[in-house]
């Protein structure tokens, strides 16, 4: 198949698509001189999606828990090795985050589902090829205002859209919510008990075993960088709170695979390990140890 976009140089790190062809990309790839990222060891190197037709492979797998929601990853990894989310909804389908590999089959895939109503993206991390997919599926994308300078391709068919506020309906019952953090603009998804959170928070490690846990064990951590691992100040942690707090929830989806966590208490546990991350920082006065569920 031929895409509008098959021969625009992609980032081989993050993902990244620009408005510069393979044979002539750019110096260097700006989300991963933002220090929020890095640039490998190797360097720069750069890919197309043409290229890559015969050298990747995306997989569908449907969540055990709820099979209206597929996850779709890519094999071998491209870029940041995110996972897109495939929520089949009575409102429309909606595609949360992005991965830059697209292929035939899983176009074929999408569609057989009925297609895309939308699709959202998190944040700049994770914009990669959006506009391409949202060509192939005829759909808007979804991207946060506040991230806007984070673009780097122009929007020739007007299938961008720009969210202004603090939520928005991406279909009935599907929510976007703009909590900021790890970028201003980073936002998660909201849909019937379920958030999907990206890396607006990471789920961690114990997260998943916590029946006879110490107190003080967290569930989820909140970073300005991961790869660097640069903590978010308690000031955007609690940004995130008030963001969440409105909205009810006992799941959360990660953007990596195996990051689905589930149980009742989930709301209070998100909010313990925001006060944990204040308290181990050294931030006893922090304004989110006074919140509640």
């Amino acid at each position: 198949m031929e895409f509008e976009s098959g021969d625009l140089a992609i980032c081989v790190t993050c993902g990244t698509q620009y408005d510069a062809p393979l044979i002539s990309p750019p110096d260097s790839c700006r989300i991963c001189d933002d220090p929020r990222q890095y640039v490998p060891a190797g360097g720069q190197n750069w890919t197309s999606l043409n290229q890559e037709q015969t050298k990747q492979e995306n997989h569908f797998t449907q969540d055990k828990a709820d099979p209206r929601i597929w996850f779709i990853t890519t094999d071998p990894k491209l870029g940041i090795g995110q996972r897109a989310i495939l929520l089949t909804t009575p409102h429309g389908n909606v595609l949360w985050d992005c991965i830059s590999f697209l292929s035939e089959s899983t176009i074929e895939f999408i569609r057989s589902k009925g297609g895309l109503a939308a699709i959202v993206i998190s944040h700049p991390h994770f914009y990669t090829t959006h506009l391409e997919w949202a060509l192939q599926f005829d759909c808007p994308v979804y991207t946060a205002a506040a991230d806007e300078s984070w673009i780097n391709r122009k929007d020739a068919h007007g299938l961008r859209k720009l969210i202004e506020g603090p939520t928005e309906t991406i279909v009935e019952g599907v929510t976007a919510i703009v909590a900021g953090g790890h970028f201003d603009g980073s936002m998660v998804l909201h849909w019937e008990g379920n958030l999907f959170i990206a890396d607006t928070m990471m789920t961690v490690p114990s997260a998943y075993y916590h029946k006879d846990r110490l107190p003080g064990t967290t569930s989820y951590a909140f970073m300005w960088s991961y790869p660097n691992m640069i903590p978010l100040p308690p000031a955007k942690i609690h940004g995130i709170w008030k963001a969440l707090k409105p909205f009810e929830f006992e799941a959360t989806y990660g953007g990596f695979p195996g990051q689905d966590n589930r149980r009742p208490d989930l709301k209070a546990q998100i909010l313990e390990s925001m006060k944990i991350f204040a308290k181990v920082g050294g931030h006893a006065d922090a304004a989110i140890l006074q919140e509640n569920v």
